[in-house]
């Protein structure tokens, strides 16, 4: 089985083992930084439940005058969420969305591209370059980002990462007052084995002289060194060693999976990179997201038994002390509202007069079964004609180390 919730305290530990295997901005490798963005989220998630603010709560919240990306979060609601393997009771992965992402006088940082042409009349000859500028977004567009999860989990046929990304847009279609009109994700950029970035080192270290990953901690703290120290002229990327240049835009392997999920739901890429690593950042309206437009509130109706069931949805509560649980299931969409399983109701503890988050995904799916989670290649109750999962390569399976994944 596998159930998400908001963040807890008790999973810092293990989401620090995570973020060391793939580093990140979103979900850094340092364990006071993590668990200050859970309590964050713990207190952004009991504001929507509506749970009265405690006098910690608003002093954390009144901290956000920092200029870093911690700053820039305080100042936003976050909310981080955790997937658990119900049938071992472990964490294995993390996804956030952040409300709010700068806003006037905090800009969030990107090289925009662009082409300039020359031409000779007298030669009749031209050329095109691709240049990079500085550009600093005020208009406070919700983020997506932090998902990471266990390598023992990718390439799951129950596509627990999958669930992990499409959970923040159920959440925010659910609450659209709390989140902006467009939303973006930062896609990290190819790194190599020992952490380095070509991109970085070919631009910014000629600037900022830190390696990648530093100056990439940096930004956790103070993000005010970007438009002082990169340059605020024209960059022509066209100058760059050709390896180089055919990694801007790009993003490495583990991301890849990210991208395409997110290019699925509409977002596109705009001609704007990371100013760091040169990797993609896309964006789209929230409104025009699919999945978003389809996903309603419906009262819960009781239990249902598996031949009643008419959809594929992922189904969430928000209960009013701020705990929020989530599952991918098959349930019965009815017109008055919903019926689940028993497994389905035990796993989101629900009791009469629930109010519900529903998004339909589509018909039955076969591979959830009678309650969601979709059954491991080991489960013997999975039935004959379920398909055999594709073999993982070696490479597939295990980490990389230290490598950056997707922010997305």
């Amino acid at each position: 089985m596998y159930l998400i919730r908001q963040s807890k305290p008790d999973d810092a530990a293990t989401l620090f083992k995570l973020a060391r295997m793939v580093y990140f901005i979103n979900l850094p490798p340092d364990e006071k930084i993590i668990s200050a963005k859970i309590n964050h989220s713990r207190t952004c998630f009991n504001s929507v439940a509506g749970v009265p603010e405690s006098t910690d709560d608003a002093g954390r919240r009144g901290r956000g005058s920092r200029g870093g990306l911690s700053g820039l979060k305080d100042r936003s609601d976050v909310f981080m969420f955790t997937i658990i393997d119900t049938d071992t009771d472990s964490v294995i992965g993390s996804s956030q969305i952040i409300s709010k992402m700068g806003g006037p006088g905090h800009p969030n940082w990107s090289f925009k591209l662009s082409e300039m042409k020359f031409h000779s009349k007298g030669l009749n000859f031209g050329t095109t370059h691709t240049v990079a500028r500085l550009h600093g977004d005020e208009t406070g567009p919700s983020e997506v980002g932090g998902l990471i999860l266990a390598p023992s989990h990718r390439g799951s046929k129950a596509k627990p990462g999958k669930f992990l990304g499409l959970v923040r847009f159920h959440f925010a279609a659910l609450h659209p007052e709390r989140f902006a009109e467009r939303v973006i994700a930062e896609m990290a950029a190819p790194v190599t084995a020992d952490g380095d970035n070509l991109f970085w080192d070919a631009i910014g270290r000629k600037f900022i002289p830190v390696k990648y990953a530093e100056a990439d901690r940096f930004c956790q703290h103070n993000r005010d060194f970007i438009p002082e120290l990169l340059p605020k002229e024209d960059v022509y990327l066209t100058l760059l060693p050709l390896e180089v240049m055919n990694q801007v835009a790009q993003v490495g392997e583990e991301t890849r999976p990210a991208r395409r999920m997110l290019e699925n739901l509409g977002f596109a890429y705009k001609a704007h990179i990371d100013p760091f690593d040169g990797g993609p950042h896309l964006e789209a309206v929230f409104a025009n997201i699919p999945l978003v437009r389809d996903t309603k509130r419906a009262d819960f109706l009781g239990s249902a038994e598996p031949e009643q069931l008419t959809h594929a949805a992922i189904v969430s509560v928000l209960q009013p002390d701020g705990e929020f649980r989530a599952v991918q299931c098959n349930a019965a969409i009815l017109p008055k509202g919903v019926r689940l399983t028993s497994r389905v109701i035990d796993a989101l503890g629900l009791s009469a007069g629930a109010k519900l988050g529903v998004t339909p995904l589509g018909p039955i799916d076969a591979e959830l079964g009678d309650a969601n989670f979709g059954r491991r290649s080991g489960d013997k109750s999975a039935p004959a004609s379920t398909p055999k999962p594709k073999p993982r390569t070696a490479k597939s399976a295990s980490p990389r180390k230290p490598s950056k994944g997707a922010r997305a």
